[in-house]
């Protein structure tokens, strides 16, 4: 008889267990004719409890050297697993007895190989060192040894299924250097040894000092708590706080992944709110002008940018304070990428056209390679316009047709003018709502360009957060600038954060892909369906990951720092929502 099928759901399920107890109480049955399966059928590699398969595997060989939580692979592994540990403590002074005979041997055995003119078995020596280490660590009483089994019951719903998930496990095992073999004729032994009663029927044991086997203990957490940095939320592992400074990484540089209403711009915000506290300088590029209230209540400075704003930014303006003998070269290159964002693509004709017309733009204005040529006026996308117009070609025109819309159009008052001010704020935000959807990315790439010489002119503990950044990934040219400058900002003291909700196409492309491996710290929110996997693909999560992800609430999911990643919840105090909201 089964119990789950006793304690069913539904309106009957009162009654089913009053009729249990008065079945116990006129003494018919007992608790274990009520807990015990229908049927168990134990065969020689198998053990088959009703619709259930079992096989257990048991653990005969370990690897030389191991760190902590060695064995995360197998506790982690994306199917439910009984593992059960067995540990006896044994006398040091017969272990060290022991120790002493085995230690004799093998220096007998090394002696007699060297008499006899052979090389010394490396394998042997090897064993030698470990065991006259062991031995000087066990008698100054800093270790003690123990007898150590480890078993491993795989169940399955079927008997195709079980063999399948035993290869994997024993693959699992293997990239461990761990020698795990079947219980073969004592499947019913294995299987009562991992179960939670203590009752250890295989008594395949291995010997194990104390440092080794702390190493085996699953129930290391990765804390992320530090003496430094801001708080980011609560370790839903162990309900510690995740205090961090990403500055501390290889780079600052971060990525926050999320579907709509999964938290991203709070989380964002906060970080923000934090970060400014600290005296870092934080700026912003904001498609959907969200983060103007936080600029406001802060004291920050947002630029909003339209046809009839104020500000002007030129994208030909070269660095004169800090100019490399390049400078030139490199604006023309970045000119190059820009104009494609405008254009669209170019044929190599073209694009060899547009060179000509960038240098002959620059050289109208009477600026080259020479530094004092600098100090000149800086030409604008209509002295572009007029050179191609003057070229007198077909394919010139057709480049400046393509232009026309940005010198004398509907967008000829955004880009069209001298750059008009500077960033000297801690927290500044550039607000590109306003313009149509299509403008977006080109707004962006001309900010980030403008961005990128004022953070070399003054390197310092700068964040860059760029929101809806799939509006530049979509397109390769403003994709590659992106990824070029997530490289660039840690020479500079910058960390980059990305954000975007279309996580799909992010990771679609191979500049967005590469922004992310390109980042120290990883927030990934709560994830759609359709998400999920490809997130999962990327960054190697498990099934309890995944489902975690898929059931998280608003502002939870998973922090990743380095080499570290935990489930956390974003935390904020009741005045700090008060600002952000």
């Amino acid at each position: 008889m089964n119990i789950f099928n006793l304690f069913n759901t539904g309106k009957n399920s009162s009654s089913s267990v009053n009729n249990i107890a008065q079945t116990l109480a006129k003494g018919m049955t007992s608790i274990k004719d009520i807990i015990a399966p229908s049927y168990i059928e134990v065969d020689f590699n198998h053990l088959k409890i009703d619709d259930k398969f079992y096989r257990t595997l048991y653990i005969v060989g370990y690897p030389r050297y191991v760190s902590v939580n060695w064995l995360y692979s197998l506790i982690t592994f994306d199917h439910p697993l009984y593992i059960s540990m067995y540990i006896y403590p044994t006398e040091s002074k017969n272990v060290l007895e022991d120790l002493k005979k085995k230690i004799a041997e093998m220096e007998a055995t090394i002696e007699n190989d060297i008499k006899a003119g052979k090389v010394v078995d490396p394998s042997v020596q090897v064993a030698l060192d470990d065991a006259l280490a062991l031995q000087a660590e066990l008698a100054k009483g800093a270790e003690r040894f123990f007898q150590f089994g480890l078993y491993i019951t795989i169940p399955a719903d079927n008997l195709e299924q079980l063999n399948q998930l035993t290869k994997e496990v024993d693959s699992v095992l293997s990239s461990l250097l761990i020698i795990a073999r079947q219980a073969t004729l004592e499947m019913e032994e294995g299987f009562k040894s991992t179960l939670p009663i203590f009752y250890d029927k295989l008594g395949v044991w291995r010997n194990m000092d104390t440092t080794s086997l702390a190493t085996t203990f699953p129930f290391a957490t990765a804390s992320l708590t530090r003496n430094e940095g801001i708080l980011y939320g609560v370790n839903e592992h162990d309900g510690s706080l995740i205090i961090f400074d990403r500055f501390t990484l290889e780079n600052a540089n971060s990525v926050v992944l999320g579907k709509s209403g999964g938290g991203k711009s709070f989380f964002v915000k906060l970080e923000t709110l934090r970060l400014l506290m600290m005296g870092t300088e934080v700026i912003i590029i904001d498609p959907e002008n969200e983060y103007e209230k936080l600029a406001r209540s802060m004291g920050g400075e947002f630029i909003v940018f339209s046809t009839s704003s104020q500000y002007k930014i030129n994208p030909f303006d070269l660095e004169k304070i800090d100019a490399g003998p390049d400078e030139l070269s490199n604006k023309i290159l970045d000119l190059h990428s820009l104009m494609r964002v405008i254009m669209g693509e170019l044929t190599p004709s073209q694009d060899a056209l547009l060179d000509r017309a960038l240098v002959a733009t620059y050289k109208a204005k009477g600026i080259n390679q020479d530094l004092e040529t600098f100090k000149n006026e800086m030409p604008l996308l209509e002295d572009l316009y007029k050179i191609l117009i003057g070229m007198e070609t077909p394919e010139a025109k057709e480049l400046a047709d393509r232009l026309e819309k940005f010198v004398s159009g509907s967008a000829a008052g955004i880009f069209n003018h001298q750059s008009n001010f500077d960033i000297k704020n801690q927290l500044t935000v550039f607000g590109i709502r306003d313009l149509e959807e299509n403008l977006r990315p080109v707004a962006m790439y001309i900010i980030l360009d403008y961005i990128w010489n004022r953070i070399r002119r003054d390197p310092k503990k700068r964040i860059l957060v760029v929101d809806e950044a799939w509006y530049l990934i979509k397109q390769k040219d403003s994709g590659a600038y992106l990824y070029s400058f997530a490289k660039r900002a840690r020479k500079y003291k910058m960390g980059l954060t990305t954000i975007t909700q279309d996580v799909e196409d992010f990771l679609s492309t191979d500049e967005g892909k590469a922004i992310i491996t390109n980042s120290s710290l990883q927030i990934i929110l709560k994830q759609s369906t359709a998400a999920v996997e490809k997130i999962a693909e990327v960054f190697f999560l498990t099934g309890g990951e995944k489902h975690f992800l898929l059931q998280s609430g608003v502002g939870e999911g998973l922090f990743f720092a380095g080499h570290s990643h935990v489930g956390f919840q974003v935390i904020a105090s009741e005045d700090e929502k008060k600002i952000i909201e």
